[in-house]
């Protein structure tokens, strides 16, 4: 399909409902460990196998390219990314992994996947990108490394590493209009990316809206409300009862949880089917999810400075919001006294009964 192919919808452009088929183009070989690949395997919310079977009505057909999961090897998988760098298929791109400064690399390179045909030499994932979006309808960065540089981005590297969105600039948009959609977390948490990656193909097909995204390009329905909102110990954070040591149920914001203020919604959706997620299984949020990972939410594992305040300022509200509580609970603990075998009604009835 060409570009002008698209419709308007509102201020941004979406595809028209012909879309028979889609590839998805996965790239997993810039600086990354494939956890993300391994995660979306635990998602049923859709499922990876839902989708790419046609289990989910409305989609067009989807073809999978990732190295980590399909059958194909060697040239058999690359053509497919040679097809779409000469824009012969519709394909949505998948980043995952952070994208090293090729200038920093001297004589060699930091990070490739595949040879040049024409020359036979590696081709680099800086250069993968440079070819492929410009003919993407969209670009997924799955992942904290390929959404904000992540781990291998942090200050000291040698690599220059750094996230798609800072690779091809924050205002860069797809031919189909959308701009990059980041999809963070160390790794991906799996029904996150999946949900995502649907929203995109019903948009893309023409039967949903532009995709909400907020600043940092993550999708707001998901990265809309703190870790805190959906902790199971938040009720202890405002009761001022912390745990002082680990497998303790109290709230752990005094062990290096900066569930508080990361934007990030495992506690509630949990990792697998609804179960799991760092803070419910007793570990700290260190933040994965945020374009300031690492370097600003270290040192792990020490209490957040804004914690210590926070928290030393809840103690006595919390004391007094706990003793109302056991107050109210006391009263709730207790029957009512009409309920007894006495021959006398005791419930205070309306007249016309208690003749």
């Amino acid at each position: 399909m060409a570009e002008s192919d698209s419709v308007p919808y509102g201020r941004k452009t979406q595809r028209k409902p012909d879309l028979k088929e889609v590839h998805i183009i996965w790239i997993n070989d810039g600086m990354s460990c494939d956890g993300d690949s391994i995660s979306i395997t635990a998602a049923t919310l859709p499922s990876i196998e839902d989708v790419v079977l046609g289990a989910i009505p409305g989609l067009p057909k989807v073809h999978l390219h990732n190295p980590d999961l399909c059958y194909e090897v060697g040239e058999e998988l690359m053509q497919y990314w040679h097809q779409a760098a000469r824009g012969e298929i519709d394909f949505v791109l998948v980043m995952e992994g952070s994208i090293p400064n090729e200038n920093l690399s001297g004589e060699g390179y930091w990070a490739y996947m595949g040879n040049d045909p024409q020359t036979g030499e590696p081709i680099t994932i800086p250069e993968w990108l440079d070819r492929l979006s410009p003919k993407a309808l969209a670009v997924v960065a799955c992942g904290t490394c390929a959404t904000y540089g992540g781990i291998h981005a942090m200050q000291g590297n040698v690599t220059g590493c750094m996230g798609v969105n800072d690779y091809l600039g924050w205002n860069w948009k797809s031919k189909a209009g959308l701009p990059v959609v980041n999809v963070p977390g160390c790794p991906v948490q799996p029904d996150n990316f999946m949900e995502t990656l649907l929203y995109l193909l019903r948009q893309l097909a023409g039967v949903a809206p532009m995709i909400p995204l907020d600043d940092a390009g993550r999708p707001t329905w998901l990265f809309g409300k703190t870790v805190h909102e959906g902790c199971d110990r938040a009720g202890y954070y405002e009761q001022g009862s912390f745990a002082t040591e680990y497998g303790q149920p109290q709230c752990i914001v005094k062990l290096g949880c900066w569930g508080p203020v990361v934007q990030c919604n495992v506690p509630k959706r949990g990792w697998m089917d609804g179960l799991g997620g760092c803070p419910n299984v007793g570990g700290i949020c260190i933040g994965c999810t945020m374009p300031g990972f690492p370097d600003k939410f270290m040192p792990f594992m020490d209490e957040p400075p804004g914690a210590v305040f926070s928290s030393n300022l809840v103690r006595p509200y919390g004391k007094l919001v706990k003793w109302l509580r056991g107050f109210t609970n006391d009263t709730l603990n207790k029957e009512p006294k009409w309920r007894h075998k006495g021959p006398k009604l005791t419930t205070n009835p309306p007249p016309e009964i208690r003749r």
